[in-house]
């Protein structure tokens, strides 16, 4: 089976991977995404000073299981020898990739020069990828936007410095740090980007649906699609389903799966909490979703969340049998 493209020298099948979301690209829900086709694991973003601080948090990030690779660990920092020092740390623990994030727009992490921050300063962008490509053994990759604001869209000038410094695969989310996520992806620019460098492109930004996921790979010529909160409650879009299209059965199955992922994972209370987000999302377009999404952010315990769905999708089918 040929790949659908290198990350240097590292084989990646299949064209769909999930966003480093904080707080929801975790090992439980990778995990159902692999299931459903995902193609390869960004771990949820880290810090360079929680690293050299040897944060027992910032570590616990990091954690995969062998079934995920290709695995790419996501690191955040404004100093060049300092997040050098810490990608030499982390790559210790096996990553197959270590990704820099240049794309996060939260003011506390970009005003201080670290994510989006850095592409204010695209020569310093260059020396990062210039000692890490020299110091790390595995791929160096880049997550970018498009600029910090409308007046600066120097997306393509940071693309070619990460290219021309060793960089293995930019990941272009289409907006500008000032946009956040508000306002439209523009693809064009990312189809700009795949068409002047060499090395492989992930298309990010308006991925809602499968029919997005089309769209974006026709219109950008984009080496692999990278999906965001679209695939939050909904791991079948790697299958190329939308939720409509999914039985209530099915869902429950997924929800059951996912929630003893997380159970196992995080242990039961800490588990139950955290899957409320997920499963809220799950739930999106059954009937009465708004009323049973109050039952279970009230819920405490594993089973009671389970019950509450499957007694829900119960009513539906004796109302629908009515």
């Amino acid at each position: 089976m040929k790949p659908s493209f290198l990350i240097r020298n590292i084989p990646v099948y299949g064209d769909l991977i999930l966003s480093p979301m904080a707080g929801f690209s975790d090992v439980p829900f990778r995990l159902i995404c692999r299931e459903f086709g995902m193609s390869m694991s960004y771990t949820e973003v880290i810090s360079m000073d929680g690293i050299l601080w040897n944060n027992k948090k910032t570590f616990k990030l990091l954690d995969f299981l062998p079934s995920e690779r290709p695995v790419t660990f996501q690191i955040l920092g404004n100093d060049e020898d300092k997040l050098v020092a810490a990608c030499r740390l982390i790559e210790s623990l096996g990553p197959d990739i270590i990704d820099i994030n240049m794309g996060c727009s939260v003011s506390d992490i970009a005003g201080k020069g670290a994510g989006a921050g850095l592409l204010k300063n695209p020569s310093k962008v260059g020396r990062i990828f210039y000692k890490l490509t020299r110091a790390l053994s595995v791929p160096v990759t880049g997550k970018i936007r498009l600029g910090w604001d409308n007046k600066s869209r120097n997306y393509y000038e940071v693309a070619k410095i990460l290219e021309d410094n060793g960089a293995s695969l930019i990941a272009v989310h289409g907006r500008t740090r000032s946009q956040f996520f508000f306002g439209k992806a523009d693809w064009d620019a990312i189809a700009e980007i795949k068409q002047k460098v060499k090395i492989p492109v992930i298309g990010n930004g308006d991925v809602k649906c499968v029919a997005d996921i089309e769209r974006i790979k026709k219109h950008t010529g984009c080496d692999g699609v990278m999906v965001g909160r679209a695939a939050i409650g909904n791991p079948w879009i790697f299958q190329h389903k939308d939720r409509e299209q999914v039985p209530n059965e099915e869902k429950i199955k997924v929800i059951r799966r996912h929630l003893l992922h997380m159970l196992e994972y995080y242990g039961h209370d800490i588990g139950v909490i955290l899957f409320r987000k997920h499963v809220i999302k799950y739930i999106i377009g059954m009937h009465n979703a708004t009323e049973l999404r109050q039952h279970i952010l009230k819920c405490c315990n594993a089973d009671g969340i389970f019950n509450l769905i499957s007694s829900h999708i119960e009513r539906i089918h004796k109302q629908e049998a009515a």
